[in-house]
């Protein structure tokens, strides 16, 4: 049995995807946790058992990982939350006792780089403690560590395909590794039908090669055929309109405090392997995923 959390997400999505491509006939069970079912496509709804609620809830994560073999776990996003720690590791702790009370043998969870790195990273920082969370219980655990995504470009497609910009609170011509989330979901999908491993250990998945965002706006621009060009904006306006958009205080600065860490460099110090390079280049994503959601 697999258990996937955030299956209508981003990640999630592509990750019950790949399972559900996967899986033979009889030969494996997936149940997913959904708080609105209905946000499944039919085809999945057909192949899955599902437990509807929140997987921050005791009962419905208790229910879940009834005779559960493997985990797929991602805190969902909550821009309002009063702490970044209430996100991840407040949100994490039920899943937690539900780990160990139902004998979940294996979890593979999606997290970030920057384990040694010294200084507050914010989110980053929050999510390495729901990691040792996690670990401490005692289960067989994978956490995939990651850079930014390509996908988050998606966010500001309407300043590129209107102004032509995009804006980051980091320096433009640092080099950083940044990985697409289809392979993100590929490298999570292979952990879970995978049932030889066991302990504790981190996987980075850090893309084919480091960009900066000046290298960005070039391959975007050669791509979509129109200049495109690359901002800098000061951290604390990034704050700023964060919270103007209604993000609370605090997750706020948290996003401000990674992307800091990132200025500083966080995502430039895990040492790159093949093992933790992916397949998906930018400018495939940038042709595949961006070009047709900004001439849409």
């Amino acid at each position: 049995m697999i258990v996937i959390t955030t299956p209508t997400g981003q990640i999630g999505r592509q990750v019950l995807d790949i399972v559900l491509g996967d899986v033979l006939d009889g030969g494996e069970s997936v149940r997913v946790i959904a708080r609105d079912p209905s946000r499944l496509a039919p085809r999945v709804r057909e192949r899955v058992e599902v437990v509807t609620g929140s997987h921050g809830d005791p009962d419905v994560v208790d229910a879940a990982f009834a005779g559960a073999d493997s985990v797929f776990w991602l805190p969902p996003p909550n821009p309002r939350a009063a702490r970044v720690d209430d996100v991840y590791v407040d949100f994490s702790r039920p899943a937690c006792d539900a780990f160990k009370r139902r004998g979940v043998r294996r979890v593979v969870g999606i997290s970030a780089l920057g384990r040694g790195v010294p200084g507050h990273a914010g989110l980053v920082s929050a999510s390495l403690a729901m990691d040792d969370l996690i670990a401490g219980t005692g289960v067989g655990y994978r956490a995939l560590t990651l850079p930014s995504f390509m996908d988050n470009m998606l966010r500001q497609v309407e300043a590129i395909r209107s102004k032509g910009v995009f804006f980051q609170p980091v320096a433009g011509d640092l080099k950083a590794p940044t990985c697409a989330t289809r392979d993100i979901a590929a490298v999570a999908a292979g952990l879970l039908l995978d049932h030889s491993w066991s302990g504790q250990g981190e996987v980075p998945v850090l893309g084919p090669e480091d960009l900066s965002f000046e290298d960005m706006a070039r391959i975007m621009s050669e791509v979509l055929g129109t200049p495109v060009r690359f901002q800098y904006v000061p951290v604390e306006s990034f704050r700023d309109t964060l919270k103007q958009r209604g993000m609370s205080e605090a997750m706020a600065q948290g996003m401000a405090d990674m992307a800091t860490a990132k200025d500083h460099g966080l995502d430039n110090a895990e040492p790159r392997t093949p093992a933790a390079t992916t397949p998906t280049t930018f400018r495939q994503w940038c042709e595949e995923i961006l070009k047709p959601a900004v001439l849409a």
